[in-house]
């Protein structure tokens, strides 16, 4: 008596569900759910530029906290702040390369014309000029020569990369009254206890923004290696990003929200619009001036 064996189930060809029935066909459950790339539906993803709002301590001279204010600038978002940030100090750092570094080819180097000695029967390599790179005083072989190293960067990518910077600062950042008047003379010993009463160490690297600098805080804080003093002219992301605690002044904080704040752009926007509006109306104006000189009344 024969016996049958059955086979266990396996994967071929013949397994297709074109050799299916139309009721088995129904029970059949995909393994995976594919769908290619062109068909999905991109997820939108908001890149709006937020607006990062700090609250900051007010210190008197003397150390003590007399008062809060608010530190309301853009930030880029997430996902594209470091590139921002990135970016604005490449250029900047970039663009302070002179480009004047210069080196002399073999070509250009004194001397040289005459053959060393003769091509053959020396048993030495082959040399036709004294001023060949594989010798001292040869040229150099693709070396520096003066170039432009500065690269461009927008207006408002630029502003945007200062004002993230000062945001993602916003947790080291204080803000002190104007001090400006309170140094009867130069003294390096009175700025410092001042640091040290704002707590501030003098050894860790600090970065002050202040409207106006007096001769006094000048000649007080240039011997400190620690500290860069700056004003609004001189502000850059540098010595944002380098510097461990940011120091304000009630001014500068407002300068800050002003210049780098949401609305800043808005208006300037504005202006552009009026500007632009009083282009075409000179231009209307200029036009019909030329189309009358080109058509004179007759005279009477």
């Amino acid at each position: 008596m024969a016996t049958s064996v059955t086979t266990p189930p396996s994967l071929s060809f013949f397994s297709s569900s074109v050799f299916f029935t139309s009721s088995q066909r129904q029970n059949l459950k995909p393994l995976v759910a594919f769908k290619p790339n062109s068909l999905k539906t991109p997820t939108a993803r908001p890149l709006a530029i937020s607006s990062e709002l700090a609250t900051l301590p007010i210190l008197s001279f003397t150390g003590e906290k007399i008062g809060e204010t608010y530190l309301d600038v853009k930030a880029a978002p997430p996902e594209t702040a470091r590139a921002v940030v990135h970016r604005g100090i490449i250029t900047d750092l970039q663009n302070k390369r002179r480009g004047t570094a210069s080196t002399l080819t073999r070509a250009e180097v004194r001397g040289g014309g005459r053959k060393p000695y003769p091509q053959k029967k020396t048993g030495r390599a082959r040399q036709g000029s004294t001023r060949t790179p594989l010798r001292p005083g040869g040229g150099v072989v693709f070396g520096p020569k003066p170039r432009d190293w500065s690269i461009k960067i927008n207006k408002k990518e630029k502003r945007l990369a200062i004002s993230t910077a000062v945001a993602s600062a916003a947790v080291n950042t204080i803000v002190v009254e104007d001090f400006g008047d309170k140094f009867e003379k130069p003294k390096t010993k009175d700025f410092i206890e001042a640091l040290k009463r704002w707590g501030i160490d003098p050894k860790q690297k600090s970065m002050f923004l202040v409207m106006e600098l007096s001769e006094n805080v000048v000649l007080s804080s240039r011997n400190i290696g620690t500290l860069k003093m700056l004003t609004p002219r001189t502000l850059n992301l540098f010595d944002i990003l380098n510097a461990d605690k940011l120091v304000l002044t009630q001014d500068a904080v407002d300068y800050l929200n002003g210049r780098y704040g949401v609305d800043f752009e808005a208006e300037d926007e504005e202006g552009d619009e009026e500007e632009a509006g009083g282009g075409e109306v000179e231009l209307v104006e200029e036009d019909a001036g030329v189309a009358a000189d080109e058509n004179p009344a007759p005279a009477e």
